[in-house]
């Protein structure tokens, strides 16, 4: 039998699961989890392999109604990588039904000739009389090749979904060694990292007015990872929130984050984390440049 490899998209609104199916599916955690929408800014690459075939997936930024240039930087992202992939994974929020969001997002992919699979996620909060009635309000839609429902948090029916993407995959070769996950350098996981655990502790706005930038990471002779990182923050006053009351917030951001980093490099680090204002950042052409956000058109 002959090797097989492809790309394959994840869309989807805002929170409905696509980063979590994206780390069930590669069995280790690249994309952050948040109960904030928007929280995947950047396009992920997971790479998920077996002995007859590669996938990599690409995590898009959710499809939303643009509230700045950050928001159009996310969306021209998503839509982008439509047209570069063998298949489009529709990922929605089964528990929750049919919205707006999603209607905008099926008319974008009416315009795709790639094969576009529906996947329903969260289906452990359905109850299963509702499925068939949903799966048939969504198929007037879009043509879609397949429907598959899952529960990405548990695992349920993610092993089918993989087994009926293999038939829309090329012969083609190991893009990646098979023990690669991601294609990101460890640099943009730990950034990701550490700003899932300020959404984790944030409220109101304060959650997507923060990025995370590493200014250096060292190896010292004693085998300890040294990480310096810098919060940006778009207001004065949103400098104390992160930082909290003598310092607690940004403490506990640290030690929730230390964790994960150390579980994704192996071995022990010192983090030090940095809180600094860039006025407005999400709208200026120039700083979202300077943080790694970059138009793919």
């Amino acid at each position: 039998m002959k090797f097989k490899s492809g790309f394959v998209a994840i869309v989807g609104r805002p929170n409905v699961g696509k980063s979590t199916l994206m780390n069930q599916v590669i069995g280790q955690k690249i994309a952050i989890m948040s109960d904030k929408p928007q929280t995947t800014r950047n396009k992920i690459h997971g790479v998920y392999t077996n002995n007859e075939s590669q996938i990599v997936f690409l995590d898009t930024p959710g499809i939303h109604k643009r509230q700045s240039k950050l928001g159009d930087y996310m969306n021209s992202t998503a839509l982008s990588t439509l047209g570069e992939v063998e298949a489009v994974l529709f990922l929605v929020d089964a528990a929750e039904g049919m919205g707006g969001g999603d209607r905008y997002i099926a008319e974008q992919l009416n315009n795709v000739k790639t094969p576009v699979i529906l996947v329903l996620n969260k289906i452990d909060k359905l109850e299963p009389e509702a499925l068939l009635p949903l799966m048939a309000e969504y198929r007037k839609l879009h043509d879609f090749a397949e429907i598959i429902p899952v529960s990405a948090k548990f695992g349920s029916n993610v092993n089918t979904l993989l087994d009926q993407l293999q038939k829309y995959l090329p012969e083609g070769p190991q893009y990646y060694p098979a023990d690669q996950i991601t294609d990101h350098p460890e640099q943009f996981v730990i950034a990701e990292l550490i700003r899932e655990k300020i959404l984790h502790l944030t409220r109101e706005e304060v959650p997507h007015s923060i990025a995370v930038a590493i200014e250096d990471m060292k190896l010292e002779p004693n085998g300890v990872v040294h990480v310096s990182a810098v919060i940006f923050v778009e207001r004065d006053s949103q400098k104390g929130i992160i930082i909290g009351k003598q310092g607690a917030l940004l403490k506990e951001v640290g030690r929730r984050a230390r964790t994960d980093i150390e579980n994704l490099l192996g071995s022990k680090i010192f983090l030090e984390l940095w809180v600094k204002v860039k006025k407005d950042w999400r709208n200026q052409d120039r700083v979202l440049r300077d943080l790694g956000f970059h138009k793919d058109l």
